[in-house]
């Protein structure tokens, strides 16, 4: 199936993310759809377009579209610093890929919930998506472009085992094995399990498990209703963001990321690496919406910023 954009649209992707020149369509000679390429376009994703979730909070539908176009419209055509949550960015990147030249096909993927911050208990069902690319050496890579906090902040090689640094001294890998609520165990069941440390010395937290057959639009649609308007999702009464930190990698040309900052609610924090330390408390709509354009470049029309009001996630300041 052919990319859903046009050659224009995806060159305003790339000017979007500030995509070096090298990359870009009209390069002479074109660049090499290589690991080189992929990585640039895995690090500009996440640290331009924001993971959030805001249209289900900053709207008075409440409902997130995954039309290509829309999102498109959204979050590359408004220029409001808007993002989405991981279908709407992973089903955006999956056209840019495939528009670009690259064997890319989507998974869907089952998650473990946060305790305390740390994932724990059951794999629920599929909630995320992934991008799996095939170089033109047959190399498969996972792109995971939204997932959030604790995400690869690069492609991953589909090897079990592969050990890579993340930010700071987190590490991930996969391993591949079978998830505890399995019951077929055979060889051919075992599924491909995400997992980070946050140091050599520490263990290692799975936190999402996926196969490798591809998943389609009409699950997309049912994923991405129970994710936006279940009861049950955190989603529906959480407000969240996470923007990865860009900078240039030392003695080189290319730019890494270097950390993050999130919103969960109304507090703020960041990660340049090390520690994970609060930069700024929300008690009101009033300062939630001022710290969105200050921390994270987005900014919201009116009738968004009105639409969360009764809301249960509206922040109504202290009592």
């Amino acid at each position: 199936m052919a990319s859903a954009y046009t050659a224009e649209q995806i060159s305003a992707y790339l000017n979007h993310i500030q995509l070096p020149k090298r990359y870009h369509l009209d390069n002479e000679p074109p660049h090499p759809r290589d690991l080189a390429f992929l990585n640039a376009l895995h690090v500009h994703t996440i640290s331009t377009i924001p993971y959030e979730n805001l249209t289900l909070h900053y709207s008075s539908a409440r409902q997130i579209s995954l039309h290509p176009q829309r999102l498109f419209q959204k979050i590359v055509r408004d220029g409001r610093g808007r993002g989405g949550y991981c279908m709407e960015i992973s089903i955006m990147f999956n056209h840019i890929l495939r528009g670009l030249g690259f064997e890319a096909y989507t998974a869907g993927v089952r998650i473990r919930q946060r305790e305390n911050g740390i994932p724990r208990g059951d794999y629920i069902g599929w909630v995320h998506i992934v991008n799996i690319v095939t170089l033109p050496g047959r190399e498969k890579y996972v792109v995971d472009v939204g997932f959030g906090g604790d995400g690869a902040t690069k492609p991953m090689p589909l090897i079990e085992e592969h050990i890579i640094s993340n930010i700071g001294e987190q590490e991930i890998c996969f391993v591949r094995d079978h998830i505890p609520q399995q019951v077929n165990r055979a060889e051919h069941t075992k599924l491909w399990i995400y997992q980070y440390r946050n140091g050599k010395d520490t263990d290692w937290n799975p936190f999402y498990a996926f196969a490798e057959f591809e998943f389609l639009e009409p699950d997309f649609g049912i994923m991405n209703w129970y994710t936006g308007s279940s009861p049950l999702s955190h989603q529906t009464y959480n407000v969240l963001i996470v923007k990865f930190l860009r900078r240039k990698k030392e003695g080189e040309e290319r730019e890494e990321v270097y950390g993050k900052r999130m919103l969960v609610n109304g507090v703020i924090k960041e990660n340049l690496g090390g520690r994970t330390n609060v930069v700024k408390e929300c008690s009101t709509e009033e300062e939630r919406l001022a710290a969105l354009k200050e921390y994270f470049g987005i900014s919201l029309t009116e009738e968004e910023r009105l639409s969360i009001l009764g809301h249960c996630s509206e922040l109504r300041g202290t009592s």
